[in-house]
């Protein structure tokens, strides 16, 4: 079941999410392919589909996190579909959101949902080029008092970044590659 999952994610990511020219990406390098994965993560398919394969992911990687989270906005819809999925398919794991930088009122938390102090969380990311976005996640949740278990990406863009995550300690994984979205 789950490779006809993972097969049907692949088609939507590439109908929905890939697009072909030349990109400048984050990392300011240049692309022929750029994937915009929000097209796909927050379809009510898409997250359906990366609820379902990213919560086998974090179990067949041995992970027992209380929480999955990671930088808004791109991890958000992937956070909150392996969140639903894990209350359908228990233990229920429950999402978090890292902002980009503290509220400036009220609590002035940098980190919204359900984290708490000593909590064992898994990074999510929609797309992984240098590994940045869920190295500054990984801090604020360190900072925070947070335990990262690993780093859970839909697509890896096979760019270095699962490297970088590896290199810093962290195991990461991904539900797709690069070369099968552009293959």
């Amino acid at each position: 079941m789950t490779d006809s999952l993972r097969a049907e994610l692949v088609a939507l990511l590439r109908a929905r999410s890939v697009r072909r020219g030349t990109f400048t990406l984050a990392s300011g390098r240049q692309s022929p392919f750029y994937v915009d994965a929000r097209p796909t993560t927050m379809s009510a398919r898409g997250l359906n589909l990366i609820g379902s394969l990213g919560l086998d992911a974090i179990r067949r990687a041995g992970w027992r996190p209380d929480l999955v989270g990671g930088l808004t906005l791109g991890a958000d819809p992937v956070a909150y579909a392996i969140a639903v999925a894990s209350d359908r398919s228990p233990p229920s794991i429950d999402g978090f959101t890292v902002r980009k930088e503290a509220k400036a009122h009220g609590t002035g938390r940098q980190i919204e949902g359900a984290f708490r102090e000593g909590a064992r969380v898994v990074v999510v990311e929609d797309v992984i080029t240098t590994g940045g976005s869920a190295l500054r996640a990984i801090d604020v949740v360190r900072q925070a008092g947070g335990k990262v278990d690993g780093i859970l990406a839909v697509v890896d863009r096979e760019e270095g970044g699962m490297e970088a995550l590896t290199s810093a300690g962290c195991a990461a994984v991904a539900l797709v590659g690069l070369h099968e979205l552009i293959a």
